[in-house]
C-alpha cells in the first residue's frame, strides 16, 4: 500500500473529521427535527381537522337555523293557501341555494307544497324526515337521493346526495300540524372543504380531507377512490369524541401523519358527529426536516472541503522543509554534499534539521570506514585482487545468473609453473614483486564479465560465463592466459621465467556447487601439470577417460 505524504495525511485527517462530525450533526438535528415536526405537524393537522369539522358543523348550524325559523314565523300556519307557502319556500330556496328540495307537509305527512312543486301529494310519513321530525327536531346523515334523483338537474352527472334537516310545525295550541323538511345538497361541503384547504395547500404538500359518517366510519367526503367505504384506521376509532394525530399506516401500505377531530362542538343543532380526518404522506410532512439534514450534510461536506484545503495547506507549511531535508539526504547517499535547511520557522524541525545533519555526518563517516574495512576483507593485500571470501560472493551471483540466462559458467583453477623455484633463488620479497607482476597481467586479460580471484600462494581462480563445454572462446582465454604469463618478467632481482597450468570445470553441467567445482577444476589443474605443465584441461576430458 502507497504511504501518504504528511501533507495529503492530514488533509485526509480533516475531511474525515468534518464528514463525521456533519454526519453525525445531521443525524442528531435529524431526529430532533423530525421528533419536532411530527409533534408540530401533528397538531397542525389535527387543528385544521378541527377546523374542518367546526365550519361543517356551523354551517349545518346555520340551514338548521333557517329551517327551524321558517317552521316558526306565523304566515306558516295552516290558514295560508298552498300558494302562499310555496312563494315562501322558493324565496328561502333562492337565498340558500344549498337547499336542492324544501317542503312542508301536513299532520299525516302528505306534502302540501314544495320548492317548484317537486313530490307534492306524495306521503312522506314512512320517512325519518317525517317520522323523526313528529319528536324533534332531526338532522339527518348524508344519504343518496331516491324520490329526488329523476325530478333535479344534474349538470355534473355525479350521484346526488342529501343531508336532511326537518323541524315539527306547532299550532299556537301546542297541536301538531306538521314538518318542515328539507333536503340540503352535500355539494356544499365539498366547497367548505375547498375553503379550509385553499391556503393551506400554497404552504404544505398533499393534504387530504375525510369525513366520515358516525357509527359505519363510511367515508361521505374526500378522495374519490373511498367514498362510500369504511376506513379501518387507528385514526378513525381514536377520533370518538376529542381531537388528536396519529402517524399510522393506511390500508395502501404507505405511513401517513393523520390529524384527526370529532365529537361535539359549540354549534346548537342536532349535530351528526362526523369525524374529520386530515392526511400527510410522512415524506412530505417531515420533508423539511430532511432538506435540513440535507443542508447540514452538504454544509459538513463544503467545510470538510474547506478543512482539507486549510489543513493541506498547514500540512505543506510544516512539510516542506522535511521534504527538503529528505531530498538533501537522498543526494547524500548520492555522494553529494550534505547541506540541511537551517530555518523552518518551526523549532522542532529545526532541531530535527541540526540532529539529522549530524547523525548522517557520522553514519557517513562509519559506513565510509564500514566499507573500506569490507573491502579490505575481501582483498588480497599484496597483489588488490579479490580473495577466497570475494570469490565464494562473486560464484553465487554469478551462478544464479547463469541459472537465469542457461549459460554455462567455466571455473579456471590457475597454478603458475615455477615461481616456487624462483621465490626460493631470487628471494620472498622479488617473489611477491613477481606475483603482483602476475596479477597484473591477469586483470589485462579479463574479458568482459568475468571475475578473478588469488586464493592462495600462487593459485588463482577465474570465472567466464561461456557458451559450452570446449567451446573456443573458452580454450582461447586459458591459451591466452598461458602465453601471456609464460613471458619472462623483470625485477630488481632479475628476470624470471614462469609457466601456467589450468584445470576447468563446468557449471552446471560438472557439479552445482562451488566447492565441488573447484575440487574438479583442481582435479584438472593436476592432469595439466602431469601431462608436462603449461597446458589446459577440462575435468569432463578427466570423466569419459
Amino acid at each position: 500500500m502507497k504511504s501518504l505524504s504528511l501533507r495529503n495525511y492530514w488533509g485526509l485527517i480533516f475531511a474525515i473529521f468534518i464528514l463525521l462530525f456533519a454526519a453525525v450533526l445531521s443525524i442528531l438535528v435529524s431526529e430532533i427535527s423530525t421528533n419536532r415536526l411530527e409533534e408540530e405537524r401533528g397538531n397542525s393537522l389535527s387543528s385544521i381537522a378541527f377546523q374542518m369539522k367546526d365550519r361543517l358543523d356551523q354551517y349545518m348550524w346555520g340551514r338548521y337555523s333557517e329551517i327551524k325559523t321558517f317552521g316558526e314565523i306565523e304566515e306558516l300556519e295552516l290558514a295560508a293557501t298552498e300558494e302562499q307557502k310555496r312563494v315562501k319556500l322558493d324565496m328561502l330556496q333562492e337565498q340558500v341555494p344549498a337547499f336542492s328540495w324544501i317542503g312542508m307537509t301536513d299532520a299525516s305527512g302528505f306534502v302540501t307544497a314544495s320548492t317548484d312543486e317537486l313530490l307534492e301529494g306524495m306521503d312522506l310519513s314512512d320517512r325519518p324526515i317525517y317520522t323523526q321530525a313528529r319528536k324533534t327536531d332531526f338532522v339527518g346523515d348524508v344519504h343518496e337521493a331516491l324520490l329526488l334523483a329523476e325530478l333535479l338537474p344534474n349538470p355534473s352527472g355525479r350521484e346526488l346526495e342529501f343531508v336532511d334537516i326537518s323541524v315539527p310545525i306547532i299550532h299556537s295550541d301546542g297541536s301538531f300540524a306538521g314538518v318542515v323538511a328539507a333536503h340540503l345538497s352535500w355539494e356544499w361541503a365539498e366547497e367548505v372543504m375547498q375553503y379550509v384547504l385553499r391556503p393551506l395547500n400554497r404552504q404544505e404538500n398533499e393534504l387530504e380531507v375525510f369525513v366520515l359518517s358516525p357509527g359505519t366510519q363510511r367515508v361521505i367526503l374526500g378522495p374519490e377512490e373511498f367514498l362510500g367505504k369504511p376506513l379501518p384506521i387507528e385514526s378513525a376509532s381514536l377520533s370518538s369524541g376529542k381531537t388528536g394525530w396519529v402517524l399510522e399506516e393506511w390500508p395502501n401500505g404507505e405511513s401517513y401523519l393523520t390529524g384527526f377531530a370529532g365529537g361535539r362542538t359549540n354549534w346548537d343543532y342536532p349535530e351528526l358527529r362526523w369525524t374529520v380526518l386530515v392526511r400527510q404522506p410522512e415524506e412530505a410532512a417531515f420533508a423539511s426536516a430532511r432538506d435540513l439534514s440535507h443542508i447540514i450534510m452538504w454544509s459538513g461536506l463544503a467545510s470538510a472541503i474547506l478543512f482539507a484545503l486549510a489543513g493541506w495547506f498547514v500540512a505543506g507549511r510544516i512539510s516542506r522543509p522535511l521534504k527538503e531535508i529528505s531530498r538533501k539526504a537522498k543526494a547524500f547517499r548520492k555522494g553529494e554534499q550534505l547541506e540541511l535547511p537551517k530555518n523552518t520557522g518551526v523549532r522542532e524541525i529545526e532541531d530535527l534539521s541540526y540532529s539529522l545533519e549530524s547523525l548522517v555526518k557520522t553514519l557517513g563517516t562509519a559506513e565510509s570506514d564500514l566499507v573500506r574495512m569490507q573491502d579490505l576483507a575481501q582483498r588480497d593485500p599484496l597483489t588488490g585482487l579479490p580473495n577466497r571470501i570475494a570469490l565464494e560472493e562473486a560464484a553465487d551471483r554469478m551462478m544464479k545468473r547463469a541459472r537465469t540466462d542457461k549459460e554455462p559458467l567455466a571455473f579456471f583453477y590457475l597454478d603458475l609453473d615455477g615461481f616456487k623455484k624462483a621465490n626460493d633463488t631470487l628471494g620472498h620479497l622479488a617473489g611477491d614483486h613477481v606475483l603482483q607482476k602476475v596479477a597484473e597481467r591477469l586483470m589485462a586479460e579479463l574479458p568482459e564479465g568475468a571475475f578473478i580471484a588469488r586464493i592462495g600462494g600462487d593459485e588463482f581462480v577465474l570465472l567466464f560465463p561461456c557458451d559450452g563445454l570446449g567451446e573456443l572462446p573458452t580454450k582461447q582465454l586459458a591459451q591466452r592466459l598461458i602465453d601471456r604469463l609464460s613471458k619472462p618478467i623483470t625485477v630488481d632481482a632479475g628476470q624470471v621465467q614462469l609457466g601456467c597450468s589450468i584445470g576447468i570445470a563446468i557449471y552446471p553441467d560438472n557439479a552445482e556447487n562451488l566447492y565441488t567445482l573447484l575440487s574438479y577444476a583442481d582435479a584438472a589443474l593436476y592432469v595439466s601439470k602431469e601431462n608436462g605443465r603449461s597446458q589446459t584441461t577440462f575435468y569432463r576430458d578427466i570423466v569419459s577417460k
